[in-house]
């Protein structure tokens, strides 16, 4: 009696297995694949970047003082760029922009993301630095000082979000387009942050508790 061929059976499978994680993680020729952390990278910050443009409008649209009003306008065109760069990728790599992933997912086992606790300032499945609802109303229905405050500590609380992000993203990524952007918005929001609270100090306010790691 022959015996039963299970072992190769299962080695097939393993294989299977294997090829099908490796196809969602690196696609086809050895770009991200659908799970990668580059793929979610770009997913979030495009979102992020979303919100980060809508508060810029905003504010830019109630007359604030000419600082704000510019940096207002740098943020709009900085991140509109940058977030059509994230889906210009996920076009390049055969992707979709949108996902059944919870969003930082793709951090989730590296100390981000799905272990993200309320008291590192982020919810799981939650992107860090994002104004909620509430945030986006109030800064909608306040005026002249008390909206310019409110857009700073919001931006500021945004930003810390988004350095958090990309230095995720540099322990995961060695893929240089992708390791570059997030170079350059650790540079540029960290560089955004000093001034805006800075801003904020000239109006008598305080950023809210950062929610950045001490380096």
């Amino acid at each position: 009696m022959e015996k039963p061929a299970s072992k190769p059976i299962l080695i097939v499978c393993g294989v299977l297995v294997l090829a099908v994680a490796a196809f969602l993680l690196f696609g086809r020729d050895g770009t991200p694949g659908d799970t990668s952390p580059e793929a979610g990278f770009a997913r979030d910050m495009a979102t992020h970047h979303a919100q980060a443009v809508d508060m810029a409008f905003i504010i830019r649209d109630k007359g604030p003082a000419r600082e704000v009003s510019s940096l207002a306008f740098d943020i709009i065109n900085t991140q509109s760029n940058q977030r059509g760069m994230f889906l210009g990728w996920l076009q390049q790599w055969g992707l979709t922009q949108a996902t059944d992933q919870k969003p930082m997912a793709w951090m989730s086992g590296h100390g981000h993301g799905g272990t993200a606790t309320a008291a590192d300032g982020a919810t799981p499945g939650v992107m860090p630095g994002m104004a909620t609802p509430q945030q986006l109303t109030q800064l909608k229905q306040a005026q002249g000082t008390q909206a310019e405050v409110l857009f700073l500590q919001l931006m500021i609380r945004h930003h810390e979000g988004g350095v958090q992000m990309a230095e995720g993203l540099l322990k995961l990524s060695t893929r240089p387009e992708v390791v570059s952007m997030a170079q350059k918005i650790i540079q540029g929001q960290s560089g955004e942050i000093k001034f805006m609270t800075e801003l904020l100090k000239l109006r008598g306010a305080q950023p809210y508790p950062s929610i950045l790691k001490p380096q």
